[in-house]
């Protein structure tokens, strides 16, 4: 305890020194002129003047060390799917990826919208819009069409992806039908929509001319290489909206450099997560947690992450334990009463269910999942 209040004593006493350390944790194309401008608040500008890439810090700079190493495990009990990406195959379906929503009119500071399920092309979709500096604004899959189409307005991305369906305890969900119905409802609809069809809506239907499927242009690329779009400290990466329980959902810009930043730092300092290990994070890349902790910090720390579509407790309770035993995870992120409650139903199991380390910062923990979590 004594070093963690010397370390964060020194983050508010030292705070430019503090930072320019942790600066060092990413890569920088162009090296920051200073760690902090605030001279507009509450307007903070981290690290201005510093060129950099969440895409590059994320994939690209772990290749020559840990290319055969597994970037990505992805598992789906609503499908019964499970594919495992290296850095080096992870690379290759970002470039895919990033070839494709170039060559429809994504770019630099345009806003592509992402309506998915938890599956590898929608992580493969934020990642290669960092790669090109294209804002993503990722809408979780289970808002409605008139809730989509709020954000469609206030996003006006000119370019949407998507998948078929989705698939929750069993049940298809028909994503395209939905964007179908948000576009309709929608003033500033994208002009191209792509599709990830995952075959799941037999009665898919697509718009000539503004849907396009997602293997077909993927398989005229498969040898892209795309460049990485370097960009300045304190411009956008993504757009995330609010939940909209309180009126008008709201977007929050993130920045790029100062963001990049904060994740690795907290990998290091707060999750303890080495290299080469694997974190398990129970949210949905629909929600920040699932921007940081599936997607950008543990790829950024050079680690695996999982990706899991289904429910805690299908198809039983013990699926987050199994998955913790077979993948050998090192730290677990989840909310303290998900866990708890699945834990609590599976004391019988005879396997490895604990992981080295498991936090839970998503609510107020009770007193028995705090020591879950310290443990």
């Amino acid at each position: 305890m004594g070093a963690y209040r010397e370390f964060h004593r020194r983050s508010i006493e030292a705070r430019d020194e503090f930072w320019s350390e942790q600066a060092k944790l990413i890569d920088w194309r162009k090296p920051f002129d200073q760690v902090l401008d605030y001279q507009n608040p509450p307007f903070a500008r981290w690290f201005p003047g510093g060129t950099t890439n969440l895409c590059h810090n994320a994939v690209d700079r772990h290749l020559a060390a840990r290319a055969g190493q597994k970037a990505l495990v992805y598992i789906s009990t609503e499908t019964g799917q499970q594919r495992t990406y290296t850095y080096a195959e992870l690379h290759a379906e970002v470039n895919r990826c990033a070839a494709v929503l170039r060559d429809l009119g994504a770019g630099r500071g345009i806003r592509v919208l992402i309506y998915m399920p938890m599956i590898p092309e929608a992580m493969f979709a934020m990642l290669a819009c960092a790669r090109i500096g294209a804002i993503h604004s990722v809408v979780f899959g289970g808002f409605a069409a008139l809730s989509l189409a709020s954000r469609i307005d206030d996003a006006r991305p000119a370019v949407m992806v998507t998948s078929d369906a989705g698939m929750r305890a069993g049940r298809a969900i028909p994503y395209k039908a939905l964007v179908d119905e948000a576009i309709r409802l929608s003033q500033h609809p994208p002009a191209k929509v792509v599709i990830v069809d995952r075959g799941i809506d037999k009665a898919l239907a697509r718009v000539p001319g503004r849907d396009f499927d997602y293997e077909t242009q993927r398989a005229r690329r498969m040898e892209a290489q795309v460049p990485v779009e370097w960009l300045e400290s304190s411009e956008p990466s993504y757009i995330l909206y609010t939940s909209g329980t309180t009126g008008r959902p709201k977007g929050v810009q993130r920045d790029t450099g100062g963001y990049a930043v904060a994740l690795a730092s907290s990998m290091k300092h707060i999750y303890c997560l080495e290299p080469g290990e694997t974190m398990f994070t129970t949210s949905d890349i629909g929600w920040v947690v699932g921007h940081s902790y599936i997607v950008y910090a543990p790829l950024i720390r050079g680690a695996t992450t999982v990706m899991y579509e289904g429910l805690p407790i299908r198809p039983d309770a013990a699926i987050w334990w199994k998955i913790v035993e077979e993948n050998t995870v090192n730290v677990m992120f989840s909310s303290p009463t998900l866990r708890e409650c699945s834990r609590n139903r599976i004391r019988r199991s005879s396997g490895n269910t604990t992981c080295r380390r498991c936090a839970s910062f998503s609510s107020q923990a009770s007193p028995s999942t705090s020591r879950l979590t310290a443990g």
